[in-house]
């Protein structure tokens, strides 16, 4: 028995003559991917129009590999569930009119269950079996007892697992499709955050993807307030830009920056408990002489703290509580040999 099996279910063309369900005598796949990158996803439309291109060429050219005349087919298979409708009606209509043209059976097909049967090709199989499908949009865990008997278990209750890769993929800034990147970084990656489990029904087998999307982008989120908090960028022109980008309410991102700051302060704090406290009071001292020094060669508020800041890395707070403290010594500040006074009394003159 030979089958020719027609898949447009999304953005791929395909067409496909397979005999007794195990030898694959031609397989022809004209992929979108590099026409959806640009736009971060398949654009149904674009998609749907894209197939009425080239399902023709698609079809000629597997029946060419498989060096058979449509006179040798015995069954036409064409996916009509699930999937895009503009891109499903474009594969029903052409497989059903070649069909037609022949004289030769049409059958309609849950390309899910294609998906399953994908694996007989390779080996038979042994019932009850379970089968998990984690392919584009779908997520479902099927159990089988027999051939062509399926029961549903269970399914996520909102985004599918290859929608989460490319929606996590899209957060880190990777092309789409960002799918087979993230798992790529898998790979390499450490165990450095901590996401939520997705097993949502104790009692049944249901499950949920969305929460890690939503997780994995308040870590990327925090990571970028971090590194701002360190470069010294403005909470304001953060929270901006950060709005800007992931279009999250202006509390949740404030509510972030609070906790990002503290944990900060907190480090900074820790960092300076582990320095020696005559190493402080030695480097203050120092910073003290040197600002008199700047102080009294007519330097202004904001060249010392400038220059003071550039030498010892203290911060623009305790700078100007150093300045403050300097002010308050005029005698030192304006101290001056017979010298000076003569020199500026010359000036004067």
């Amino acid at each position: 028995m030979i089958v020719l099996g027609v898949e447009t279910s999304c953005d791929e063309t395909a067409v496909a003559i397979v005999e007794n369900g195990k030898t694959i005598l031609s397989d022809v796949v004209y992929t979108q991917i590099k026409i959806h990158e640009k736009y971060g996803g398949v654009v149904p439309e674009v998609a749907s129009r894209r197939h009425v291109q080239k399902i023709l060429t698609v079809f000629e050219e597997a029946l060419t590999k498989s060096n058979l005349t449509p006179e040798a087919i015995d069954y036409v298979a064409v996916t009509a569930t699930p999937g895009l409708i503009g891109s499903l009606l474009v594969g029903l209509n052409a497989a059903r009119s070649f069909a037609f043209a022949h004289d030769i059976p049409c059958l309609d097909i849950n390309h899910l269950h294609g998906h399953i049967y994908a694996n007989y090709i390779e080996s038979d199989f042994h019932f009850p079996l379970v089968a998990l499908i984690v392919s584009g949009g779908h997520t479902e865990l099927i159990l089988m007892r027999d051939h062509y008997e399926f029961e549903l278990l269970g399914q996520t209750l909102d985004d599918a697992v290859g929608e989460a890769y490319d929606k996590v993929g899209r957060v880190m800034g990777l092309t789409y499709p960002a799918g087979p990147k993230v798992d790529r970084l898998a790979q390499i990656g450490q165990h450095n955050y901590s996401l939520p489990l997705t097993y949502l029904d104790k009692n049944g087998y249901e499950e949920g993807f969305n929460m890690i999307e939503n997780d994995v982008t308040r870590e990327m989120i925090i990571d970028l307030i971090n590194e701002a908090i360190k470069q010294g960028v403005s909470k304001v022109k953060c929270m901006a830009k950060l709005k800007k980008v992931y279009n999250l309410p202006a509390a949740e991102l404030s509510d972030m920056w609070v906790k990002c700051q503290g944990e900060y302060m907190t480090d900074i704090i820790d960092a300076v408990k582990n320095i020696e406290e005559p190493k402080i009071i030695s480097d203050l001292e120092k910073a003290k002489k040197i600002m008199l020094e700047y102080i009294r060669n007519g330097e202004t508020q904001a060249d010392c703290i400038g220059m003071i800041n550039k030498e010892f890395k203290f911060g623009a707070n305790m700078i100007l509580d150093l300045w403050n403290e300097c002010m308050k010594q005029p005698e030192s500040i304006f101290k001056c040999t017979s010298t000076d006074v003569k020199n500026n009394l010359k000036v004067i003159g």
